[in-house]
């Protein structure tokens, strides 16, 4: 593995000013400007020069222009539009970035990926990550790899091998996440209150629960976990709006305690619940 060509660091704070700007703590702007970090970053995700990188929240593109002298190209989507003159501002002598105004989430894959295999590096607030792993992975092209930077408690949770919450459910059903590296709060400006981590998800070819159930799934687990401390009967029940003997019955088909909780359940029982269900709800549909 090569060691990956640095850029120049960037002075985080003068170019806020320059800009007359502040960070947007609702978008979680926390701009990570440790040039040797933002090395081992490119270094994490293993970037080759044959390779197209998605990065989602570029911010002032400090970690963009690392991307960028190691890569084919770096589409960076922003969703803020007032930081996008100074993201072109320090982007301007890297003519393999392209810069797209939009919420990722609003933004089909296909339109702005045009090769295979592409990366995703992205630092992100941790209460989308679920949401921009199922957009990106349920759509076509799929990444091959995701390195994602977020707060080490949250990567700690989603890299669990017991007591799974419904984020780590949500990524290990289409990859194996790791720890990869510990970034400290002083790393950022300005620096947030907890410390982050960086995280590598080697996705598979194909979810571990099929595609076309995957919206059951997330309906099913999303209703498990709605109330953490009653039973998955209870829980179930209240979530998915049927009668608590119903979802006795559908726990008992699935061989699931009914008095258990969401968290103690591992993926394969997520994914032979959501195939008793899936098929019910496909018979009662089809019953006269």
């Amino acid at each position: 593995m090569m060691t990956p060509k640095s850029a120049p660091p960037l002075n985080t704070a003068s170019l806020l000013r320059e800009h007359g700007l502040r960070p947007n703590k609702k978008l979680g702007q926390n701009f990570l400007q440790d040039a040797a970090i933002l090395d081992k970053i490119v270094d994490i995700a293993n970037v080759q020069t044959t390779d197209t990188v998605l990065e989602i929240g570029p911010g002032l593109g400090s970690l963009t222009r690392h991307l960028a002298l190691n890569a084919k190209e770096v589409i960076a989507v922003e969703i803020d539009k007032k930081i996008i003159p100074a993201l072109r501002t320090s982007l301007s002598d890297y003519t393999n970035t392209k810069i797209i105004e939009s919420d990722i989430l609003d933004v089909a894959p296909a339109e702005i990926i045009h090769a295979p295999n592409y990366l995703v590096v992205a630092n992100i607030p941790y209460y989308i990550t679920s949401a921009i792993l199922r957009h990106l992975l349920e759509n076509n092209p799929r990444p091959s790899l995701m390195v994602l930077t977020i707060q080490k408690e949250v990567a700690k949770r989603i890299c669990a091998s017991k007591k799974l919450s419904l984020l780590a459910l949500s990524v290990q059903i289409f990859g194996q996440p790791e720890i990869a590296g510990k970034i400290p709060a002083g790393a950022f400006y300005p620096p947030p209150k907890v410390d982050s981590a960086v995280i590598r998800i080697s996705l598979y070819d194909e979810p571990l629960i099929p595609t076309a159930l995957l919206d059951d799934f997330f309906k099913l687990a999303k209703a498990g976990f709605s109330q953490k401390r009653k039973t998955l009967r209870n829980s179930l029940a209240a979530g998915l709006g049927i009668p608590p003997t119903d979802a006795e019955t559908l726990l008992t088909q699935a061989r699931i305690d009914p008095r258990r909780r969401a968290e103690t359940l591992d993926l394969d029982e997520w994914k032979n619940l959501t195939e008793i269900w899936t098929k019910k709800q496909f018979t009662d549909a089809a019953s006269p």
